[in-house]
């Protein structure tokens, strides 16, 4: 089997798509088509089911696993070799849900690394297990667990979660709000999938209701400022009220144990980890949450960075 065929396919693995695969990998579709059935020959089973929509099955799901592991490992051992060829400390790849709850430990880290490139890659929280088995990254960071086999890690950050209003909202100026008293409110909310909607829905579902969403964006970031211009109310981290960056609003507890988000760090168990990636672990894991400054040991409690004070 070849390399090439192998990636090709799992560009094809991913999308579902043939025509969409092959404009990715930029090749002529035919040609791709020749490749998927060259592999389904030499497997001796199909690895896609054909029947209308093109779809994994279970034999390329199998197949799809080793081919990325694999493949990462050769592009691991590609990245030791020129590590230790150049003497270099190398290149870390991380990937968050967001990069606002990481400012802090970034700047500190290029600060102390001015050498080291830093490859930053957005990425949702069911995706990234599959891409830290690929070693197509580094390390991950998210706002929600990775239900992956295989992976060490460590928690940054366990917070209470409240609720953003507009300032002179009737909820603005409350001590407490409980999840009743929010079920027919207009909320403005991440899109699905993001750690601020599962959350919303999850608090929701144990009432038997559907968040009422006016505003679903894809940049979390403007949540804030939509918050603000009175669209809609919505779930802000407790970090948001010590952010240097404050956009007018209120910040309200909620009174809900269930209200809160756990950030953390993930890597791959046993992996090999370049000398960069380690010092960025080092320094996020380390990190002082409620400070901003680097930490030898102790607690590792923050927040998230959008823009409200209470």
């Amino acid at each position: 089997m070849e390399l090439n065929s192998l990636r090709q396919f799992l560009a094809v693995a991913r999308l579902e798509h043939l025509s969409r695969a092959a404009e990715e990998l930029r090749v002529a579709q035919p040609s791709l088509s020749r490749t998927i059935a060259r592999l389904e020959s030499e497997l001796g089973t199909p690895l896609f089911d054909r029947s209308g929509r093109l779809r994994l099955n279970d034999a390329g799901k199998l197949f799809r696993d080793y081919v990325e592991r694999a493949l990462g490992e050769l592009d691991a051992g590609r990245r030791a070799v020129a590590e230790a060829v150049s003497e270099g400390v190398g290149t870390v790849r991380l990937a968050s849900e967001t990069f606002l709850t990481l400012t802090g430990p970034l700047a500190a880290f290029k600060q102390a690394h001015p050498a080291v490139e830093v490859e930053l890659r957005w990425m949702a929280a069911e995706d990234m297990g599959r891409h830290l088995r690929a070693q197509e990254v580094d390390l991950c960071v998210a706002s929600q667990p990775i239900a992956t086999e295989g992976l060490e890690a460590v928690e940054l950050l366990d917070e209470p979660v409240g609720l953003g209003t507009p300032l002179g909202h009737p909820l603005s100026n409350r001590t407490s709000v409980s999840i009743d008293e929010l079920l027919d409110q207009p909320f403005v909310s991440a899109g699905k999938g993001h750690w601020q909607r599962r959350l919303l829905d999850r608090l929701f579902a144990a009432r038997d209701r559907t968040p009422k969403i006016v505003c679903e964006v894809d940049e979390p970031s403007a949540i804030a400022a939509l918050i603000s211009a009175g669209l809609g109310i919505g779930l802000v981290p407790s970090f948001a009220r010590t952010t240097n960056t404050r956009i007018p609003g209120a910040w309200v507890p909620v009174d809900s144990p269930d209200c809160r988000r756990a950030v953390t760090l993930y890597w791959v168990a046993g992996s090999h980890l370049s000398t960069a990636a380690r010092l960025m672990r080092t320094t996020i894991a380390n990190w002082d949450w409620v400070t901003g400054q680097p930490q030898e040991s102790g607690s590792r409690r923050g927040h998230d960075g959008v823009g409200y004070h209470g």
